[in-house]
């Protein structure tokens, strides 16, 4: 892995706090009814994607994860303008403003979404891992979900596929502890989703999510196990969303103060910390940083803003048409 340098620290607290900010602006426009539908942040769990990234190689590997699925993308490549315009339903967006705030997709850099099936993407993750091996590629697929989606019978038939097929996958669960709505304790009579993965001979292992070093050194023995023909990993990442599992969740299941004691280990601050106490930057350099995320948001607010909707035409371009279809009857 990559050395953890002060510019690795500097380039962590930017991109985790402008994805937070990013995700900020996209609550408050929501509440305006620019963006509609359903809105799943990331807010709290940014520490595991900081630390995914440091460990992949984003010239060839892939991610997969569920409908929380805004940031992932600006990591590993996306224009954050495309995706906060994708989320607007505008032209410009990542698909045309046709697929919207669970659907962000980048085949160009290898982000293949976006799944609002809860546990869809699992069998998915594993199938591109399959597609790797079978053409002879190092590539490792990242394959996230949530707690919730750990309960699915998608997860164990994927499981046990991947490690008969000895597939260049890591299955990436972030706990955040509620799924919807139903702490991880109410569903299962055990709490510690990781060893689902012992059933299968798979290694695996619990991460805390809210550390972007200890989420970095778990993927990177994970992604060089995969890479170099050791077959899937299983990791839980535990981590904890500060906002609701979606803008219309009224969090009746936990406590405020439940939350603000998670704020106190919260990822950005734990970076901002150790920047300042190993003087990788001072106060001033720091506001720099905040002032430039700032400008960026606002970039994307405004590029999504004046960006055209999409031509009515876009939609019939998407859909699969075979004129000779066989069980259609024509009338004469």
């Amino acid at each position: 892995m990559q050395k953890i340098t002060k510019q690795v620290y500097l380039k962590w607290y930017e991109d985790m706090l402008f994805w937070r900010k990013f995700e900020d602006k996209l609550a408050a426009v929501y509440i305006q009814q620019k963006v509609r539908g359903f809105l799943h942040l990331y807010n709290g769990q940014e520490a595991v994607l900081a630390g995914a990234l440091h460990a992949m190689d984003l010239t060839k590997d892939k991610m997969i994860t569920a409908y929380r699925n805004h940031v992932q993308p600006i990591g590993m490549g996306v224009d954050p303008k495309r995706v906060m315009a994708e989320l607007y339903g505008k032209g410009t967006g990542t698909s045309q403003g046709l697929g919207g705030s669970m659907h962000i997709f980048s085949k160009e850099f290898r982000f293949y979404g976006g799944h609002g099936i809860v546990g869809g993407q699992i069998p998915l993750g594993a199938g591109i891992a399959f597609g790797d091996k079978y053409h002879g590629s190092d590539a490792v697929t990242l394959c996230c979900f949530g707690d919730g989606a750990a309960r699915q019978g998608s997860l164990h038939e994927t499981f046990n596929l991947a490690m008969l097929w000895n597939l260049p996958v890591v299955f990436v669960c972030e706990n955040n502890g509620y799924a919807m709505g139903t702490s991880v304790e109410r569903t299962a009579n055990h709490d510690e989703i990781w060893k689902l993965g012992k059933g299968y001979e798979m290694p695996s292992a619990p991460v805390d999510g809210m550390n972007p070093v200890k989420a970095a050194e778990a993927f990177d023995e994970a992604i060089q196990r995969a890479r170099k023909g050791g077959g899937p990993t299983f990791l839980e990442l535990k981590t904890y969303r500060y906002r609701g599992h979606s803008m219309s969740d009224a969090q009746h299941y936990r406590t405020k103060d439940e939350v603000e004691e998670y704020k106190k280990i919260d990822p950005i601050t734990q970076v901002k910390e150790v920047i300042l106490e190993k003087k990788y930057a001072t106060e001033d350099d720091i506001k720099e940083i905040d002032k430039r995320v700032k400008a960026r948001v606002s970039e994307c607010e405004k590029f999504a803003e004046e960006s055209p909707w999409p031509e009515k035409s876009v939609m019939y371009d998407v859909v699969y048409e075979q004129e000779d279809y066989p069980f259609i009857q024509h009338k004469l």
